[in-house]
């Protein structure tokens, strides 16, 4: 199903953040912009080096007003034994949801049927709590936090000023569009 322009659903998990077991839930999301990094498994190939990726643009995420939640379904027990025996995972400052049940990745539609696991998936979300963007890659390709960066951005802008969009390659300070009658067939 469509999730573009959806709400989060409930939920309730826990994480592995900064060297303790932290709750996470639904509630966490509103009120800033949240990134909800969907990975298949920990102790994987592909997965550290996105993980590893995000910890590297971390800062300059929440200078933009984001927090960012990474989710498999392995346990946050596991996660913690990934951080401690990973230099890449190490890094990580950001929570890392546990979600062993399946709960949270039903809810975001992203569960590999008869597998168990997530798909690559990340997802942006208004301070209301309602997704705007939403990304899955096949598992053996990894996802770039700058370009992701680049997409909050104009998702950021386009919400502040309404009557605007973003074209193609948009980047921060550069030329927006304004739809209207006029335009159409002028570009």
């Amino acid at each position: 199903m469509l999730l573009i322009g959806t709400e989060v659903l409930p939920f309730t998990a826990t994480a592995f953040h900064n060297g303790a077991f932290v709750d996470v839930t639904d509630a966490d999301l509103h009120g800033k912009w949240s990134v909800v990094f969907f990975y298949p498994a920990d102790f994987t190939f592909v997965c550290p080096t996105e993980l590893g990726d995000l910890a590297d643009h971390y800062a300059e995420l929440q200078g933009l007003g984001v927090e960012v939640y990474s989710v498999s379904t392995d346990t946050h027990f596991v996660h913690k034994a990934w951080h401690e025996a990973s230099d890449t995972i190490g890094k990580i400052t950001y929570p890392m949801i546990g979600d062993p049940s399946g709960a949270i990745t039903n809810n975001f539609d992203v569960m590999r049927p008869g597998v168990g696991l997530a798909e690559r998936a990340t997802f942006v979300i208004d301070p209301d709590g309602v997704i705007q963007i939403l990304e899955i890659s096949c598992e053996g390709v990894g996802r770039n936090a700058a370009e992701l960066i680049r997409k909050i951005k104009a998702a950021q802008y386009v919400r502040s000023h309404p009557g605007e969009v973003c074209p193609a390659k948009w980047e921060e300070g550069a030329a927006t569009l304004a739809p209207s009658l006029e335009l159409v067939g002028k570009i």
